[in-house]
């Protein structure tokens, strides 16, 4: 049970759970405040214009730079781990 709960996922990404706990932890914080920003954007359009975007932007490098290289998929197939996950869809 605790192995399904704290450790399969991290493993399954190639991380530890603290790693992995700190990766999604900074995930979090940048999508809680986004979200608030673009609430109180929604009430006053002047404030937080581009922090959305911005961190929409920086999320989506952060996943592609995690994601391994897909020239390593194509020329050494089952040489790198693969995760279950694909960047359009989760974190």
């Amino acid at each position: 049970m605790i192995d399904r709960w704290f450790r399969a996922h991290p493993r399954s990404v190639g991380e530890s759970y603290g790693q992995h706990f700190r990766t999604a932890s900074g995930f979090g914080v940048v999508m809680v405040g986004a979200g608030l920003a673009a609430l109180v954007h929604a009430v006053f359009p002047a404030l937080f214009e581009r922090t959305g975007s911005r961190a929409i932007k920086r999320l989506h490098d952060r996943l592609a730079a995690r994601q391994p290289d897909p020239r390593l998929r194509q020329s050494q197939p089952g040489a790198w781990h693969d995760p279950e996950w694909q960047i359009e869809y989760e974190i």
